[in-house]
């Protein structure tokens, strides 16, 4: 059955194998998360070749996503690992001390105290305690604990609403775009960016990594800190796609906010042309339990149905007991959902304007196929630019991008509704057209008198040329 949501997966303990990542290949992986907050760049270096090394002998092209750590603050370590608070009492968080006790602990971030005045709410470890901020006296924070319970080392720490004045990019980040530059990765994660300036830096970052490889990443925004969301038109046209981070940006803006911020995410990415992917605790009970809870198989088909590009996993594939069940389920799901899609498609075009000759053809394709009821669109393309702007739009019917570029191929990995292909296109274009249609069909994605509309451009190889529609029976003359 063809899936048109794409599926992340992280890789991690549980998944590191050349084996495990083939099957999870096998079983609807498009997207390999490499998360540069654990690991060394060896080891990143090293799952990267086998993901490549898999995907060559699961016969697709699979896309890596380098996923950088940014600011993530958090209080240091303590004597014995841990405390425990508890409400009513107080605890300081201090910039400069080494090592924690019951009544203290250090701060890896030191400008945290700049940042607070009194009143300030304090979530640390992902929410489940609260500290309220009493007063701030030099490097330290007196806080007095709201709710209570186990600290440990390294937990990350937010302010209720947002405000903290961290760059989004840390020098261990930019290091971090180097090695995902030197290992092939196709899409850059930008860790908690505020407005559109942090993307354009870590793009220009990027850019000139990647120059000596020949690559330039997709760059991602993750949308996870309060201040990004009135920022997020900027965001957006910096960036060429979006992750709708639930897990920090719960905590900034409260859980009850997620589910709304979420649909209108979704929603301008889309009308921007942009992906986005939806994240955190998808499927968090499959980390140990070789089934998922009735409100995680509707969370993830809620998203279906918002419109996302991709649903991510994160500790279910990386770390869990079930990385390739999760990933057979949550592609279940998402089959599941598509089915009752609604097509809107002539709603969607009312009071557009396409002002790109290729846009304009991408989207006559799409109207097309619909209404004549077509099996396929085929787009022949070099930059993917074609298969995206179709993909923004829902139709049911599949969109296969056929390009030369491998690394186009596997940058269109994660747009929703199209499965890329490789195509050592011809330079005529009837030639490269009929080779087109043999490959859809010797894949079994088409068969004999099945319609299919066409795109490509003249003249041949030619990025951003798409000027031709077409439409053919397979089985008749091109």
């Amino acid at each position: 059955m063809h899936r048109a949501t794409k599926i992340v997966a992280t890789i991690g303990p549980a998944s590191s194998t050349q084996d495990i990542l083939l099957q999870m290949i096998q079983a609807g992986a498009d997207v390999v998360r490499l998360n540069f907050s654990h690991g060394t760049a060896d080891d990143h270096r090293q799952r990267a070749e086998f993901v490549r090394e898999a995907a060559r002998q699961a016969g697709r092209e699979v896309g890596i996503m380098a996923d950088l750590q940014g600011p993530k603050i958090r209080v240091g370590k303590f004597e014995n690992g841990k405390t425990t608070l508890i409400a009513g009492n107080t605890f300081i968080l201090d910039a400069e001390c080494e090592l924690g006790n019951d009544d203290r602990v250090g701060l890896d971030y030191k400008d945290l105290p700049r940042d607070l005045k009194p009143g300030d709410t304090l979530l640390l470890n992902d929410g489940l305690i609260v500290l309220n901020v009493s007063r701030v006296i030099g490097t330290e924070i007196h806080t007095v604990v709201k709710i209570g319970g186990d600290l440990s080392n390294n937990k990350g720490i937010n302010r209720q609403g947002g405000g903290l004045t961290a760059p989004a990019l840390t020098a261990k980040d930019m290091e971090d775009i180097r090695t995902a530059m030197s290992l092939g990765a196709d899409y850059v994660a930008v860790s908690f960016p505020k407005n559109a300036t942090d993307m354009e830096m870590a793009r220009q970052l990027a850019n000139i990594a990647g120059a000596p490889y020949g690559i330039k990443p997709k760059m991602i925004a993750k949308i996870e800190r309060a201040e990004a969301i009135p920022a997020l038109q900027g965001i957006l046209e910096a960036s060429d796609g979006i992750m709708v981070a639930r897990g920090d940006l719960a905590v900034e803006v409260g859980n009850a906010a997620v589910p709304a911020l979420q649909k209108r995410m979704i929603k301008m990415a889309r009308d921007a042309n942009k992906f986005v992917i939806t994240a955190t605790q998808m499927m968090e009970s499959m980390i140990h339990a070789p089934v998922p809870t009735r409100a995680e198989v509707s969370d993830v088909a809620n998203a279906v149905l918002d419109g996302t590009d991709a649903v991510m996993l994160s500790a279910e594939s990386a770390a869990g007991k079930y990385p390739v069940q999760t990933i057979e389920t949550m592609a279940a799901i998402c089959v599941e959902a598509e089915k009752s899609e609604h097509v809107e498609l002539d709603k969607d075009f009312l009071d557009r304007t396409f002002t790109r000759i290729d846009q304009s053809i991408a989207m006559g394709a799409l109207f097309t196929a619909y209404h004549l009821g077509a099996k396929a669109i085929v787009a022949l393309t070099e930059s993917g630019s074609t298969a995206l702007w179709m993909s923004r739009h829902w139709t049911h019917v599949p969109i296969f991008a056929l390009t030369p570029r491998t690394g186009s191929e596997r940058a269109m990995a994660i747009y929703r509704n199209v499965t890329s292909l490789h195509l050592d296109t011809s330079s005529d274009r009837d030639i490269a057209l009929a080779q087109a249609l043999e490959v859809v069909v010797g894949k079994g994605y088409a068969a004999r008198g099945d319609m299919v509309v066409l795109t490509v451009g003249e003249p041949m190889g030619q990025a951003g040329g798409t000027n031709t529609l077409k439409i053919v029976r397979v089985g008749e003359p091109v």
